[in-house]
């Protein structure tokens, strides 16, 4: 019988969430890999609504609190764009601007491969 960690690992996108940080994460539960990727998907929607949002001086805080929670669950596009967008945030708005418009792709393709993981049987 297969399992649900074997099925989120055969479809999803072997570049997005890193199959084995996850595996590793939630202690190979496959309902709590399916827990922890809807929590992260509640929680960047959010995140990014801040990001949005705030002033710049708030900005890298919250990239870096998005930095951590991508890195719980493998994410290293958004783990690496929330980093970029941190380090911009102490420097020029356009700067600033234009790294979060790198970490938002980030975030669209790990929330993408996180819907295609959960709509796995």
């Amino acid at each position: 019988m297969e399992t649900m960690a074997t099925t989120i690992e055969q479809t999803r996108p072997a570049a997005v969430i890193d199959q084995a940080r996850l595996t590793q994460a939630t202690f190979g539960d496959s309902r709590l890999q399916r827990d922890v990727l809807v929590l992260f998907d509640r929680q960047v929607v959010l995140l990014m609504a801040r990001i949005r949002n705030s002033a710049p001086a708030a900005v890298g805080s919250h990239a870096h609190t998005l930095k951590g929670s991508a890195a719980g669950i493998g994410a290293w596009a958004v783990v690496a764009a929330a980093e970029v967008v941190e380090r911009a945030s102490a420097t020029s708005l356009s700067e600033c601007d234009r790294a979060i418009t790198g970490l938002a792709t980030a975030v669209d393709e790990a929330r993408g491969a996180i819907a295609e993981m959960l709509r796995a049987p």
